[in-house]
């Protein structure tokens, strides 16, 4: 099975998280497309069909490579991930 890319997973779980954030301030039709295509994304990169199961997948991706590593997924030694 291919893994994604940490880098790519990160990126799309920090836009994910801003645009969660930015719609739940202002609901606006561009958050929400901008919300549902990020998702989407996500979705399609881990292999499922519900964001909530992607970003387990993905935080999974970046638990396993901050273990190759040895760094936490934040790139800090030895810290957890907080979820």
């Amino acid at each position: 099975m291919l893994v994604p890319d940490p880098k790519v997973v990160r990126q799309l779980l920090t836009r994910y998280a801003t645009l969660r954030i930015a719609h739940a301030e202002k609901e606006t039709p561009r958050t929400a497309q901008d919300l549902a295509e990020v998702g989407n994304a996500l979705c399609a990169l881990m292999g499922v069909t519900c964001v909530h199961e992607a970003i387990a997948a993905a935080d999974e991706v970046l638990l396993a490579a901050g273990r190759r590593t040895g760094t936490a997924a934040g790139g800090e030694r030895d810290l957890p991930l907080a979820v």
